[in-house]
């Protein structure tokens, strides 16, 4: 085969044909898993430094159970950790909508790079996670031992 298309179709269909059914029903299911997408600003500075962080919950299913109603926790990477939920109406199937975008505001006292980890949770399982590093150093109230 010189068509590189129509190769590409025919294992699309050798692969449809092959797979036990429940492969493809966990393909299905992860193809409509939302990503995470972590950004914190500014990403560097002098203490005290106050950061702001959003995470985006990117295309997947607006109804995708998994992420119904999560308990959300916040690691700082400083020893803090911040935690939220929320009481929700019972899940639907194809009515009850994910919440899309989290934020949060932290403020760090000491320099150090510190890590920011970012956690869907059900029930106290871990379903989803990101992070990002956050660089800080000291400021002149650090420098004069104050």
């Amino acid at each position: 085969m010189n068509d590189p298309l129509r190769a590409l179709s025919t294992l699309a269909v050798a692969l449809t044909v092959l797979l036990p059914p429940h492969a493809a029903e966990g393909q299905q299911a992860e193809a409509e898993k939302p990503s995470l997408s972590l950004r914190a600003t500014p990403i560097s500075g002098f203490t005290p430094l106050r950061v702001h962080v959003s995470v985006e919950l990117r295309g997947g299913s607006d109804d995708f159970e998994e992420f119904y109603c999560p308990t959300i926790e916040w690691e700082w990477g400083d020893d803090t950790v911040s935690e939220s939920s929320v009481d929700c109406d019972p899940y639907e199937a194809g009515t009850s909508k994910i919440q899309r975008r989290f934020t949060a505001d932290h403020t760090y006292r000491q320099a150090g790079r510190h890590r920011i980890v970012f956690r869907l949770k059900q029930k106290d399982d871990q379903v989803a996670a990101t992070n990002t590093d956050v660089q800080v150093r000291r400021g002149l109230d650090d420098q004069f031992g104050r």
